[in-house]
């Protein structure tokens, strides 16, 4: 099944067929992977591939503070200073309850910003800080829902960034909620493969639209995510342990 409604490009021809052809206008995307394998540096990619499309992005920090974010995406050769002084791009870097209190009210600086603004894409960086609020995985499930709804509502097609080794678990037994209440997973992942480490991408699930199903191995270059072959001959990838099939 394919949507009628626009694709956004990640910036990249290898990354949008992953895609089906880009991510789908308007949805909202899960990419979950273990800390430093390059889930803030996709966020970026997206975000310089609207702006280069004529498209205004947001960037909202829960963690790294965006003299830091300014300095990383500059060794990439994105200069997110110049795009902001520009008006192509927000930066906000606040703490999960406040962002979320200002989605819900509508009022204050933050939602000030966003209606200013009107970013087509949106990333936030990252989702995981939001499961400090409770350990009830229904209550969680309902911020969560709460989040997505509220970014939906903003028009914009969002990156929710998230740290996970596993995305089908939190907290030792409980399903992961966020998972099922977006529209599209993408997975990062370390892999060992002949005793090397490598990094693998994957989408594990699209609504609306075909994707590639096989998992891909990939570089963080300058201008972002450089994707490699495909892990033929290799079974057990996603699981980080790896073994050669006949």
């Amino acid at each position: 099944m394919t949507s009628s409604k626009q694709r956004l490009s990640l910036g990249s021809p290898e990354m949008d067929a992953l895609l089906g052809g880009g991510l789908i206008e308007g949805s909202a995307v899960l990419v979950s992977g273990a800390p430093g394998v390059g889930k803030t540096t996709l966020g970026l990619q997206f975000l310089m591939a609207g702006i280069k499309a004529g498209q205004r992005g947001l960037l909202v920090s829960f963690e790294e503070f965006p003299a830091s974010l300014i300095r990383d995406a500059q060794q990439l050769g994105w200069d997110l200073k110049a795009s902001e002084k520009n008006g192509d791009l927000g930066i906000i870097f606040t703490s999960p309850s406040v962002f979320l209190e200002s989605l819900k009210q509508q009022t204050g600086p933050i939602s000030e910003k966003i209606e200013t603004l009107a970013p087509t894409r949106m990333v936030l960086d990252s989702v995981a800080h939001f499961q400090q609020f409770t350990q009830d995985p229904l209550e969680l499930r309902e911020i969560y829902n709460t989040l997505v709804n509220a970014i939906k509502r903003q028009d914009s097609t969002v990156l929710l960034l998230d740290e996970a080794a596993n995305i089908l678990q939190h907290r030792g037994t409980e399903v992961a909620a966020l998972p099922f209440l977006v529209d599209t997973v993408i997975l990062l992942r370390y892999v060992e493969v002949d005793s090397t480490m490598q990094r693998a991408i994957a989408v594990m699930k699209m609504r609306g639209s075909s994707h590639q199903k096989e998992i891909r191995s990939f570089e963080i270059k300058k201008g972002g995510l450089a994707l490699g072959p495909p892990f033929d001959g290799h079974a057990g990838i996603l699981s980080g342990m790896s073994h050669r099939t006949a």
